[in-house]
């Protein structure tokens, strides 16, 4: 790592913010970090693009504190001087947690953490006694503690930071960005940061920055242990000049082409030489990793792995002690979907394993920056099936280079051990089969869809993988048949059972239930079904009947009206009329003579029955 100036030779810092630097082992300022805090201080909004780990967070929160500790007057207790807003609990959190030290090294300031997974009427009173003068947090709860509390005060807010703000804006919190911002004064110090920026993010920084300045903190790669460059190993010419990258410049980056069900084995062969290292792996859904978290024991065998499995359906409770597990733990691998990608410091990470590419190909750099942070060296993997091999060009394209590592050979055939714990336990069973859902409409989701195309997916294939014993009942599969590669279990579904007893009981009860129900139903739907029609009608309330009535009412007076001025124009018989009308009953023509009989005017108006005459004189002829 090149060497940068120490943070006690950069002049905006004051001594105390540098003896906290000093005790928490921060000595040297990084690129991002030399070029941001001189400019976020002085009188400048920043908006900063640069690579994840490159040291953002102490970016802004330098400057956020050296700004409120040269507050000439001290803030009240209900005062904000400056909001942080952050996509992710998790990265809130963090950030709170790094605020702390120097937040305290300020007299009188408060800090407060505000997001979701608890009550914010809560939250709402916590901030009414105690006060808070720096709020982190989420947008959403954000927004809410500033439309519940009648007592939090905005109008001396020096900064506001948006961390991770491309994320911010896709994730559709514009609204509630927006509407915090309108209560927040014009005169203010803003930042934003991210390591991808984004269309949107340029756009509001336009919007919402005065006397702007982009800091765009470049990366170049470095030489790797072997002496090679990455784009050197990737096979580019001598002599040529080294492309700039968006990943960390101590981050070696490769792939490993494999079929659908063929990554679990590959995987299980990686963990298993990679006992001793910390590594994170990445799926595409939620189910997946329930899946792996189940299947990953199966399939290792007598060999143990510390196995930690972390999704944003996890209550709030659950997320945050799984995390604080793992980053505690000296090894382990830590199965997570993208809610663990971002601005998240584990430190220690050797390994970052990608079974499943991200649907957004910005988050693939989120992804690998949770290694080699902060100038250290790191390991990053990413399977691909055959179809999806393009995506190494594309990743190239967007100055993210990648070598391929061959895929492993001789791994045992893991699989059928899965499979056999599925067909004796349904909570293996059960998440499979939601893996395979749910992974099927994620794969659609993909932003690269010319790369990451459904119809290149080999389903057969992919049920394997997953360890299904029939497939599922959805619209994808409708119409497809036996599918190649794919032999269904001759072990019925329906008499799989749960190991876990309590919730093999509670299954056995839904079923009689159920049983109960369809009885109850077919018996009372037999009945229902031989009610004449005339009994469904007078169910019908008195008003509704009402205006049925007087709907037929109209039609049936414009239609006499309709046969009425046939019968004047001599179009219709007067006998037809009254036969339409129901007066007179219809008789049969005896040799044709009634139908030839001359109609002559004076004669209808002589025959005209009494409720035609109503209508004569109602509408008299011109």
């Amino acid at each position: 790592m090149e060497q940068t100036r120490r943070f006690k030779d950069i002049p905006q810092i004051s001594p105390d913010t540098l003896a906290v630097l000093e005790s928490l082992g921060f000595e040297r300022a990084t690129p991002v970090q030399e070029a941001a805090i001189p400019l976020f201080c002085g009188n400048k909004d920043v908006s900063v693009d640069a690579c994840t780990g490159s040291g953002k967070t102490l970016a802004f929160l330098i400057p956020l504190i050296e700004k409120l500790r040269r507050s000439e007057d001290p803030l009240k207790k209900h005062q904000i001087g400056a909001l942080v807003v952050s996509p992710t609990r998790e990265l809130a959190r963090q950030i709170h947690t790094v605020l702390e030290p120097f937040a305290a090294s300020v007299p009188g300031l408060t800090t407060m953490l505000l997001v979701g997974g608890s009550d914010p009427i809560a939250d709402v009173a916590a901030f009414k006694v105690r006060g808070a003068n720096v709020l982190v947090g989420t947008p959403g709860r954000l927004h809410d503690v500033f439309e519940r509390s009648d007592v939090l005060d905005a109008r001396r807010l020096e900064v506001l930071v948006l961390d991770e703000a491309d994320r911010l804006l896709d994730a559709g919190y514009g609204k509630h960005l927006e509407a915090l911002m309108r209560r927040l004064p014009k005169q203010r110090r803003t930042g934003l940061f991210s390591a991808t920026q984004t269309e949107a993010v340029e756009a509001l920084a336009r919007a919402g920055l005065r006397n702007q300045v982009r800091v765009n903190v470049a990366v170049r790669p470095v030489a790797s242990t072997s002496g090679r460059t990455p784009e050197e190993a990737s096979g580019e010419k001598k002599g040529k000049k080294a492309e700039q990258r968006v990943t960390p410049s101590g981050l070696q980056a490769s792939y490993l082409v494999c079929q659908s069900d063929e990554k679990l084995a590959q995987l299980v062969h990686f963990l298993k030489g990679h006992k001793e290292d910390k590594v994170i792996v990445y799926f595409l859904t939620c189910a997946c990793v329930d899946f792996y978290s189940l299947a990953l024991p199966a399939a290792v065998g007598d060999a143990q792995l510390d196995l930690t499995a972390l999704h944003g359906k996890m209550k709030q409770s659950q997320r945050e002690a799984k995390l604080a597990s793992f980053a505690a733990n000296p090894s382990g691998a830590l199965l997570c979907t993208d809610v663990a990608a971002r601005g998240l410091d584990i430190p220690d990470v050797a390994w970052i394993v990608q079974v499943d590419p991200p649907q957004d190909p910005d988050v693939f750099v989120h992804r690998v920056g949770r290694t080699a942070r902060m100038g250290r060296s790191g390991r990053a993997l990413t399977f691909l099936m055959p179809h999806e091999a393009a995506y190494v060009e594309f990743l190239r394209i967007r100055k993210v280079p990648m070598v391929e590592e061959p895929a492993a050979e001789g791994v045992p055939k893991v699989l059928s051990q899965v499979r056999q714990l599925a067909e004796s336990d349904r909570e293996v069973m059960e998440k499979g089969t939601s893996a395979f859902v749910s992974y099927m409409r994620g794969y659609r989701e993909h932003q690269c869809r010319f790369i990451f195309r459904a119809e290149g997916l080999d389903l057969g294939r992919l049920a394997t993988a997953f360890a299904l014993l029939r497939l599922p009942r959805m619209p994808e599969l409708r119409g497809l048949g036996d599918l190649p590669n794919f032999t269904p279990s001759s072990v019925d579904p329906n008499t799989v059972k749960f190991k876990n007893k309590q919730r093999e009981k509670q299954r056995q009860k839904k079923l009689v239930e159920r049983a109960l129900q369809q009885k109850l139903a077919a018996a009372t739907e037999r009945p229902l079904r031989q009610r004449p029609e005339e009994t469904k009608e007078r169910r019908l309330p008195a008003a509704k009947r009402r205006q049925i009535e007087a709907r037929q009412d109209v039609e049936d007076f414009a239609t006499e009206y309709r046969m009425l001025k046939k019968v004047k124009k001599g179009r219709m018989s007067e006998e037809d009329f009254d036969v339409a009308l129901g007066i007179k009953a219809p008789q049969e023509e005896e040799d044709g003579a009634d139908a030839e009989r001359p109609k002559s005017k004076g004669r209808q108006q002589d025959t005209i029955s009494t409720p035609s005459r109503v209508l004569a004189a109602a509408f008299p002829s011109r």
